[in-house]
Order: C-alpha cells, then sequence, then structure tokens
C-alpha cells in the first residue's frame, strides 16, 4: 500500500503525466506533489482544483437520484462523484476522490498531455491507486 511520495512516482511513471497532486479538497491544502504545475505554483493549483472537487462533491446535482431520495441508499462513506475530468486544448485534468476511514475530503489530480497520454490507462491507474493509498 503506497503512501503519498510512493503514490505520486506511481502516478507520474504514467504516459504523458505532466504533473500530479494529493490535495484536500475541504482546505485546498496540496499533501504532496510531484512533477509540474500547469499555472507554474503548485500550490496555487492545488487550490483552484480544490474548489471544483467541492462544488462536485457538495452540490446535489451531481449525486444519483436513489441517494437525494433516500441517503442510505447510496455510500455515505465519500462523495457522489468517483472523479472529475477536465478537458483543454493541450492537456486533461483528472480528479480521484480517495475514500477514506475518516472524512474524505483528499483527491489525486493528474495533469495529463493530450497527445502523448491515455485517459483510458490514467483513469484505471488513479482508481487503483486510490483505493491503495494510505494516508498517515
Amino acid at each position: 500500500m503506497p503512501g503519498i511520495d510512493a503514490c505520486l512516482h506511481e502516478i507520474m511513471a504514467l504516459p504523458g503525466a505532466r504533473g500530479a497532486a494529493i490535495v484536500d479538497w475541504t482546505s485546498g491544502l496540496a499533501l504532496g506533489t510531484a512533477g509540474e504545475s500547469p499555472n507554474g505554483d503548485h500550490e496555487t493549483t492545488a487550490t483552484e482544483t480544490a474548489e471544483l472537487a467541492r462544488a462536485a462533491a457538495e452540490y446535489p446535482a451531481f449525486a444519483p437520484a436513489a441517494e437525494r431520495i433516500r441517503p442510505e441508499a447510496g455510500n455515505a462513506k465519500g462523495p457522489p462523484v468517483e472523479d472529475l475530468i477536465v478537458t483543454t486544448r493541450t492537456g486533461y485534468h483528472v480528479l480521484r476522490f480517495v475514500e477514506t476511514t475518516f472524512d474524505s475530503s483528499v483527491f489525486l489530480h493528474l495533469w495529463l498531455d493530450r497527445d502523448t497520454g491515455n485517459l483510458a490507462l490514467a483513469r484505471l491507474r488513479l482508481q487503483q491507486l486510490a483505493e491503495r493509498l494510505v494516508l498517515a
């Protein structure tokens, strides 16, 4: 089970990976970063992506209908969203929520080059890493 540094190392090994971070979406703080940042500053990127993650996690429009009608029908451990993909002209930003035993407010952020990256592979690997990540 990888910790933060090992997880970031595995993310950066993905084809086309330009940068990665593990972010707390309630505070906007980066718990760890690797590679480049889209705007040159990992902390600013963490804050900006946290706003997007927070909106997706908290807005009822993203919760499945069964969870809106009967909250007990859904998975109460984490947000209703598994991941987010933002597509730009040159890349993809993939945000993958991490379920934890405590307050699940962490996500993985991968900045992936559009020409050399493989979005499907990246999503699968982020899912696997999120399931194995150990936060201490």
